[in-house]
């Protein structure tokens, strides 16, 4: 948001077809295949639930209208397609709209591994999942109408809020720690990374902290935050999210866990 991007998102025919080649086809083959294994024992059990509920195809990149009929039965959400990076207007806009935002264009064969901008993959795959459990939708609709009120410094707080929650969060199980965060689950190394290396910081949740701590977008992260419980999300659909950045802001921000990025060389 607010970047430029390299890709160029594909749009929609009259039908509300996007057309995508079989290469393309063939790049979500073998990005599924891969994540599938890779998250088996890492995820949630409603980040697995919520793939039964969608029955994503496997050889072949999901149309957004396939995705949107199974959300919005079980939550009442969409998939709205979009170009590779919009606004924050637009963003919070949709959210608040039970409209989940994916660009349509997918990662090419050198860029399997990494990519910083969401593509279709990011998006399906990684977030889609999440949307049919009630409580996560109900936090990202509340997120997305505290975003449409919000101010610009406000909304670097909100930033923060949706990149340690519904983009890397982890949640405590019976089972141990497990991934519910889309950015975490649609990468391969950080799947991995988030739950066993031993670098990162794993902090309760609390969304006071959460909203004051600093993140990069390049690395994986030196933070995460760890929910008791899915449920607690409903908790923090109702509260004043914008009460929440009042207080957080007169707290100040904690100070960056992870090393200044290395300037370019010109």
């Amino acid at each position: 948001m607010g970047k430029s991007s390299r890709y160029v998102a594909k749009v929609p025919d009259e039908n509300g077809i996007i057309p995508y080649s079989e290469d393309e086809h063939g790049v979500w083959e073998e990005l599924f295949a891969r994540q599938i294994e890779i998250i088996q024992g890492r995820v949630c059990q409603e980040f697995l639930d919520g793939l039964d509920v969608l029955k994503l195809s496997t050889d072949r990149i999901p149309q957004p209208a396939e995705v949107s009929k199974a959300l919005f039965e079980r939550t009442g959400w969409q998939v709205e397609p979009v170009p590779a990076l919009i606004n924050f207007d637009r963003f919070f806009r949709l959210l608040a709209e039970r409209k989940f935002p994916a660009a349509t264009f997918i990662r090419t064969r050198e860029d399997m591994d990494y990519l910083q901008e969401p593509d279709i993959f990011h998006e399906i795959f990684g977030h889609t999942a999440m949307l049919t459990h009630q409580a996560f939708a109900d936090f990202t609709e509340a997120y997305g109408k505290a975003g449409v009120q919000a101010s610009h410094e406000e909304r670097v707080f909100l930033a923060r809020l949706y990149w340690f929650t519904v983009e890397f969060g982890l949640l405590q199980t019976a089972d141990g720690t497990r991934i519910y965060g889309g950015g975490i689950a649609s990468s391969p190394g950080e799947t991995v990374y988030s739950l066993e290396s031993d670098e990162p910081l794993r902090r309760p949740f609390d969304p006071i902290d959460a909203l004051r701590t600093p993140y990069r977008i390049d690395i994986y992260q030196t933070v995460y935050y760890v929910l008791d419980r899915m449920d607690d999300l409903f908790e923090l659909a109702s509260a004043d999210l914008l009460a929440l950045i009042r207080q957080a802001r007169a707290l100040g921000q904690f100070e960056p866990t992870y090393p200044p990025k290395q300037k370019e060389a010109a």
